[in-house]
């Protein structure tokens, strides 16, 4: 949500030191709008601690690989614009002070954190996500949907079963599987070789899910062109890998927290400062008002 802040918001935006806050003001202003329109009862910011996790990387070794900083692909960091970098530790600054849960677990990505909180919760969950992987937990009952930011704030989509039926053809407990099938180039996932989306898509509307579908690769009866057989098989080894690594499955350990929207600053001193320092009055009001 703060990338597309830092690129949707012009970078004129400057603290009297000099740092640009385009994207603190953005992220502030995109909190408050959500507030007010969907008046949750509790609000959590899900943070990367670790954006890509060394249990992927060790079943997917290009897992988000291109996206390294460092040209000989050894660093770990990712690589991100300076401008924006600078910004994302006022971000968590301005968050603590207002007294918004920031959570982020070791070893996890946000996804990973948002899954687990969407697991645990007794009652409905929006997620406000650009990321498609989300799609996998959204339920008919629950329920939870993703409220889909690719096409800006202007103009969200809602995902919810009957959406991802609409428009890919799978039900968000099926979407995993084919996301293993279909891969994804953005994360560095290249998928079933010969196996796109639409062939993906049928064959999981056919078969089911993976192991369904690797069970009819098995089976000569069954009704699977020669050639897409081949390439499931042949890539048997790839979908055992992927299959963990695509899935939101995994247990996070998730600290004990308050999610409940704050009715008053909960360090308003230090707000006051960041507020003062990073010429924030504008968007930090903007909330105010909102959770009031």
């Amino acid at each position: 949500m703060y990338f597309r802040s830092f690129y949707g918001i012009p970078n004129r935006f400057h603290a009297a030191d000099g740092t640009p806050v385009n994207a603190v003001r953005g992220f502030i202003d995109t909190i408050a709008r959500l507030i007010n329109e969907f008046q949750p009862d509790e609000v959590v910011a899900c943070w990367d601690f670790d954006w890509r996790p060394a249990f992927r990387v060790a079943l997917v070794p290009t897992y988000k690989s291109h996206r390294l900083a460092a040209a000989d692909q050894t660093e770990i960091e990712e690589e991100i614009p300076d401008d924006l970098a600078v910004q994302a530790p006022i971000m968590a600054a301005v968050l603590e002070a207002i007294g918004i849960t920031r959570i982020g677990a070791d070893g996890f990505e946000a996804d990973d954190v948002i899954s687990q909180l969407a697991r645990d919760h007794n009652g409905p969950v929006d997620i406000i996500s650009g990321d498609r992987d989300l799609f996998q937990l959204v339920t008919e009952t629950g329920p939870v949907r993703v409220i889909y930011t690719s096409k800006g704030m202007n103009n969200l989509q809602f995902a919810t079963d009957d959406w991802l039926l609409t428009k890919y053809g799978v039900p968000g407990n099926l979407y995993a599987d084919m996301a293993i099938l279909r891969g994804d180039a953005s994360d560095g996932l290249p998928g079933v070789a010969g196996v796109g989306e639409k062939t993906a898509v049928t064959l999981v509307q056919r078969f089911g899910g993976i192991a369904a579908i690797l069970a009819a690769a098995d089976n000569p009866d069954a009704s699977m062109s020669p050639a897409v057989r081949r390439n499931i098989l042949a890539a048997r080894e790839y979908i055992a890998a992927a299959d963990p690594a695509v899935r939101l499955l995994h247990p996070v350990p998730i600290p004990d927290h308050d999610a409940s929207l704050p009715t008053r600053p909960k360090h308003g001193a230090r707000l006051v400062e960041l507020v003062d320092k990073y010429d924030l009055e504008s968007p930090v009001n903007r909330l105010l008002q909102a959770l009031d």
